[in-house]
């Protein structure tokens, strides 16, 4: 797959996949380093492990942002080592892993990439062994990157990893950028909060980096909670009565598509969905 390299900071990298646009993070310290997120696929996997290995010999750590197929399905590849993951994370691999698995397997299938369909349905998801159920630090040597939930939004379990000395946040998919926020089976209600927290690590000058796009900044983050808040509010005036549908469709900073599924899962409909 093609993919390109990104240093955001000394010893702070992102790995740019075309494909989903993907960023995938590497944390670099004196004695250990940090992966964040394993990709789609074993065979991705292994390719990200290899990457790797390009830039560094050092026995590495993994953090899953959240359990959704292109995050987490390459794990396999880089065990034997600790993999951290919010609670839920692991509840969701075990609970809806084989369907995402054959979910994605078919979307391939239908886009005739019968590489990536076949590389899914082969792939043997391994679960987290360390659970984040609250703030933790993992030393890396020289160098520490602290890893938090502030609550739901694209998930139930999205983690959020800060390098300090880096002023670096990787956001996971709480964050979008070049495409509008993945709603479905969402907590679109409790979003902004969650994002108030991750800018609570920001400064003016941090480089946050989503689980998709090029890498942006605190007002980048701030604009899209102000986004997600704004059909949060048409959400509940059009429940209330106050407004309709069409006001909702022709106010909404989203286009028709992406706020149709916003208000689906404030409704409580398409919970399970991805």
């Amino acid at each position: 797959m093609n993919a390109r390299w990104i240093e955001v900071a000394d010893r702070v990298h992102v790995r740019r996949h075309e494909e989903l646009d993907l960023s995938l993070g590497l944390i670099v310290g004196d004695e250990a380093c940090l992966v964040v997120d394993t990709g789609g696929d074993e065979t991705q996997g292994a390719e990200w492990a290899a990457a790797v290995r390009t830039v560094t010999p050092l026995p590495w750590t993994v953090v899953l942002t959240h359990a959704h197929f292109d995050h987490s399905f390459g794990t396999k590849a880089f065990l034997p080592c600790p993999v951290f993951a919010h609670p839920n994370c692991v509840d969701e691999l075990v609970v809806e892993g084989a369907a995402d698995k054959d979910n994605w397997a078919a979307y391939y299938d239908r886009q005739h990439r019968p590489d990536i369909a076949n590389a899914i349905r082969a792939t043997r998801i391994a679960l987290p062994t360390t659970l984040v159920s609250e703030r933790v630090t993992v030393d890396l040597g020289g160098r520490t990157v602290e890893i938090e939930q502030f609550g739901r939004g694209h998930t139930d379990h999205d983690l959020v990893l800060r390098v300090p000395d880096a002023d670096v946040v990787f956001a996971g998919d709480l964050v979008e950028n070049g495409a509008p926020p993945a709603f479905e089976g969402s907590f679109p209600a409790a979003w902004p909060t969650a994002l108030a927290g991750l800018l609570e690590l920001t400064g003016p000058d941090t480089v946050v980096v989503p689980g998709h796009g090029e890498p942006v900044d605190a007002a980048y983050v701030a604009a899209q909670r102000a986004d997600i808040a704004a059909v949060v509010e048409l959400a509940a005036a059009f429940a209330a009565g106050s407004i309709t549908l069409k006001d909702v469709l022709r106010d909404s900073p989203f286009s028709v598509e992406t706020t149709s599924k916003a208000l689906a899962s404030l409704t409580g409909r398409n919970r399970s969905a991805r």
